[in-house]
């Protein structure tokens, strides 16, 4: 769940980015926020998001729901931009959608459904907020607020995806009465969005029945809950007409059997076996087992031998994994726990075997190329682990934790000026540009590097300064 300081931090990014950015009031053709304003507040509210302690930063996860989401953004007709999709650690059912393509799931909706397409109804829900601008039109329907009170709107809004109680503190930083009558979509862009993200559902290939009984079973699962509906239903209003209306348009695209994918199931055994208490998860994976309650078997093995490694129950997490290999194709995913299984049972050394094949069959795995690079780095091979990490950002550039990687391996080296740079590097892709300026400042000052590398730091330090006082123009203007 996002914290509320999170919100504090949110309101003057947002107020900053909106005064940046607000059409001329008095003008009415102007009176809009175009594609680039609505991806620039995005990535404002993105920084402050990676920042808080329940961002799900999980390599396998958040590649399984970025490759299901953008599945499905690229079968929507309307859709004129790139799409993040990102993980919340929370145990309420919920999705959101924020400006400029991105959209947070949280962790209780993928173990709450019962199929794939049931999330990918979901996903292409949220999908259709974005590409019709819902988020763009209510902002715009506060236009003639202040940009503070249009701000503390904002903010309520898009947190509200995430959390009720962030929504909650929202309301004390503006005008709550503007706020909460701002805060949920309307029932026209809810029909909307289910009209388009059927369409959406149905082109890319799944079950498109998995919206309706998604959101149908959720309004079942309001007379259970303790608070009152689930936070999806808060942000999402949700009728019988609207679900009869999904159950109607489903009638006229036909029946379809879609199997779940396996790295569907996979990822949901994941989330549990991680986010559960070990014992838990355990006990769960065990009781699903021996009472063949389950919709994967493969899927409970893998889960168990997770949580079995967790416990650093090694004999019997060996056991299980040698069952789920038997019982699942090639996988990536399996290959990624039969490593992690020998580095946490015997060390990383005896782990490298196990990683160098499965790199093999699967050289762009994230997971794999982060679990190799740590072990080569653990095993005292600096030179190797840094070609590795080197040879991934030649394809990829904005990825973080290979930076970070790469910072290690240059300290392992005695590269200060490489190590600061790289990890500054790192700080700039977290959003976190007074840190990256800071290593630029004491790799310069270590006494390190040749002429063209010194030079190179500087003119980035010069870059990051200019855009650092760029960001903090748009801030004062709030």
């Amino acid at each position: 769940m996002l914290m509320r300081v999170l919100l504090a931090a949110l309101l003057v990014v947002v107020s900053g980015v909106l005064a940046q950015g607000l059409p001329d009031l008095g003008d009415a053709a102007q009176a809009g926020f175009t594609p680039m304003q609505e991806r620039r507040l995005g990535e404002a509210i993105m920084r402050e998001i990676r920042a808080d302690r329940d961002y799900y930063d999980d390599a396998e996860a958040t590649d399984y729901v970025n490759s299901l989401g953008n599945r499905l953004a690229s079968r929507s007709t309307e859709s004129r931009q790139d799409f993040e999709f990102f993980l919340i650690r929370d145990i309420q059912i919920n999705a959101f959608a924020l400006p400029g393509g991105f959209i947070g799931v949280n962790t209780g909706l993928l173990l709450a459904a019962q199929a794939e397409s049931e999330v990918a109804g979901v996903l292409a829900h949220e999908i259709a907020h974005v590409t019709q601008r819902h988020i763009a039109r209510m902002l715009q329907q506060q236009q003639q607020n202040s940009v503070v009170s249009l701000a503390s709107m904002a903010a309520a809004l898009l947190l509200a995806r995430a959390s009720t109680q962030a929504a909650e503190a929202a309301f004390a930083f503006g005008q709550a009465s503007a706020i909460q009558s701002q805060l949920n979509f309307t029932r026209d862009n809810e029909r909307e969005a289910d009209r388009v993200g059927l369409q959406i559902l149905d082109q890319a290939g799944f079950d498109p029945r998995g919206m309706a009984s998604f959101f149908e079973r959720l309004q079942r699962a309001t007379r259970v809950y303790e608070g009152g509906a689930p936070s999806y239903l808060r942000t999402h209003p949700l009728t019988f007409e609207r679900i009869a209306d999904m159950q109607n348009r489903t009638e006229t695209l036909g029946y379809r059997q879609v199997p779940d994918s396996l790295e569907f199931q996979l990822i949901r055994a994941k989330l549990r076996a991680q986010l559960d208490s070990p014992r838990d998860a355990v006990v769960f994976f065990e009781q699903s087992l021996s009472e063949r309650k389950f919709l994967s078997e493969a899927a409970s093995r893998y889960g168990l031998a997770a949580s079995l490694i967790r416990t650093r129950d090694f004999g019997r997490a060996r056991v299980e994994i040698e069952s789920l290999r038997k019982l699942t194709p090639a996988n990536p995913i399996v290959e990624t726990l039969t490593c992690e299984f020998g580095y946490r049972a015997y060390g990383p050394e005896k782990a490298l075997p196990c990683l160098r094949a499965a790199l093999k069959t699967y050289p762009s795995y994230r997971a794999l190329v982060y679990e190799y690079a740590n072990a080569l780095l653990q095993t005292k091979r600096p030179a190797e682990a840094l070609r590795v990490v080197e040879q991934r950002l030649q394809l990829i550039t904005d990825d973080y934790r290979l930076y970070q990687l790469q910072a290690r391996a240059y300290a392992a080296l005695n590269r200060p000026l490489a190590q600061h740079r790289a990890q500054a590097e790192a700080y700039i892709r977290m959003g976190n540009l007074t840190a990256a300026m800071e290593q630029l400042r004491i790799g310069l000052k270590s006494g390190d590097g040749d002429f063209y590398q010194l030079s190179s730091a500087e003119s980035r330090l010069k870059e990051l300064r200019k855009l650092d006082e760029e960001q903090r123009r748009e801030a004062g203007k709030r």
